[in-house]
C-alpha cells in the first residue's frame, strides 16, 4: 500500500464511512463512525459542547479536529474553518473532513486524491461522507436513511450506518465504530454536556455492536431515571422508567438487582424478592453483594427481611 506522507509523518489510510449530523429540537449533535481500521473512535470523531462536531478522516489528519473545535469556538463558521485548514495542509487532497457547528452550518471537503470510490452528501442537518468505498451507492444510502428514519438523533444516525453497510460498505471490510453525541448548548456542568459515547475498538460486526451497545445505553439511562424518581418518592414514575430499562435490555441482572434494592428501601419486599429470586438462580454472587449493602448504607432494611429475601 502506498503511503502518504503528512506533515512530516507517514500515515496509512483510515478508509471509513461516517456522518454528522444535529437535531436542533433535541438540542443534541455528533459523529459516528465504522472503519476497517483499529479504534475510528480515537481518530475520526472530535465533539464540544456549544461548539460544534468534526469528522477527519480518509489519510486522517487529527489536528483537522482540535483546530477545527477551536476555530469554530472562537467565531469562524464550519466554511471558514475548513477553507482555513486545507489551505495550510499541503496534503489537503487526500483528506476527508467535515464539520457541523452548534447552529446547525455545516461544511464538507472530499480531496480530489482520496482513494474511491469516495465522495460526501450534505443534507438539511447533517453531513454523511465515505473513502474507500464498494460503490459509489454508500453515501447515498446513508444521507437517505438518515433523512427517512423517524426517531431521535441517534436512532438516525445508527439507520445511516446500517445503510452503508447493506449498500456494501468499507471495501475491504469491517473493524470498529463510534458514536459521541452532545448537547448544542454548553452548560455550567461539562460532565453532563456529552450525553452519548460509545467506541466498538474491534469487532467482526461493529455497526451491529454498536447498536447493541446503544440499546444498554438506553436501558441504564431508564433505570438510572428510575432511581431518581425513586429517591424523591415518585414510586409510579420510578416504576415506569425501571420497566423501560427492563425491556431494553432483558438480559442485565445488574440493572434487576438495582432496582429490587430501591424498591427494598421503600418498602416493596414481596416485590423485589421475586426479582432477586431470578437473579440468584443465575447468579448466587449476588447473595453476597447484598449482603454486603447494609454495612454501607445502601440497603435500609432490618436483618429478617434481609433473610427473607436471601431465602
Amino acid at each position: 500500500m502506498k503511503l502518504v506522507k503528512s506533515l512530516g509523518v507517514f500515515r496509512r489510510p483510515i478508509s471509513t464511512y461516517s456522518i454528522v449530523a444535529i437535531d436542533k429540537k433535541e438540542g443534541l449533535m455528533g459523529v459516528a463512525v465504522q472503519s476497517h481500521w483499529f479504534s475510528v473512535g480515537s481518530v475520526v470523531p472530535w465533539v464540544e459542547a456549544g461548539v460544534g462536531v468534526v469528522a477527519t478522516q480518509s489519510i486522517a489528519e487529527i489536528s483537522y479536529g482540535v483546530l477545527g473545535l477551536l476555530l469554530m469556538k472562537n467565531g469562524k463558521t464550519p466554511e471558514q474553518t475548513l477553507k482555513a485548514l486545507t489551505a495550510v495542509d499541503p496534503n489537503s487532497e487526500v483528506r476527508q473532513v467535515a464539520m457541523l457547528s452548534a447552529d446547525g452550518k455545516i461544511a464538507t471537503f472530499t480531496g480530489k486524491n482520496c482513494i474511491p470510490e469516495a465522495g460526501h452528501i450534505t443534507g438539511e442537518n447533517f453531513s454523511v461522507q465515505a473513502n474507500l468505498m464498494t460503490s459509489k451507492e454508500v453515501w447515498p444510502a446513508m444521507a437517505s436513511a438518515f433523512s427517512k428514519t423517524n426517531g431521535n438523533l441517534v436512532e438516525k444516525m445508527i439507520a445511516s450506518l446500517e445503510a452503508a453497510e447493506t449498500a456494501g460498505g468499507d471495501i475491504r471490510g469491517r473493524q470498529s465504530a463510534a458514536i459521541v453525541v452532545v448537547r448544542t448548548k454548553a452548560s455550567n456542568e461539562p460532565w453532563k454536556d456529552k450525553v452519548l459515547d460509545l467506541r466498538v475498538e474491534d469487532h467482526p460486526n461493529p455497526v451491529f455492536e454498536l447498536k447493541r451497545l446503544v440499546r444498554i445505553h438506553n436501558a441504564y439511562e431508564h433505570a438510572n431515571r428510575g432511581d431518581e424518581f425513586m429517591a424523591v418518592g415518585n414510586i409510579s414514575g420510578a416504576m415506569r422508567e425501571y420497566e423501560y430499562a427492563a425491556k431494553e435490555a432483558p438480559e442485565i441482572d445488574e440493572l434487576k438487582f438495582w432496582q429490587a434494592i430501591a424498591m427494598l428501601n421503600h418498602g416493596m419486599v414481596r416485590e423485589a424478592r421475586d426479582i432477586l429470586k431470578d437473579i440468584f438462580k443465575r447468579n448466587e454472587g449476588w447473595k453476597k453483594v447484598l449482603k454486603s449493602l447494609p454495612k454501607v448504607g445502601f440497603l435500609l432494611t432490618d436483618e429478617k427481611t434481609l433473610n427473607l429475601v436471601l431465602e
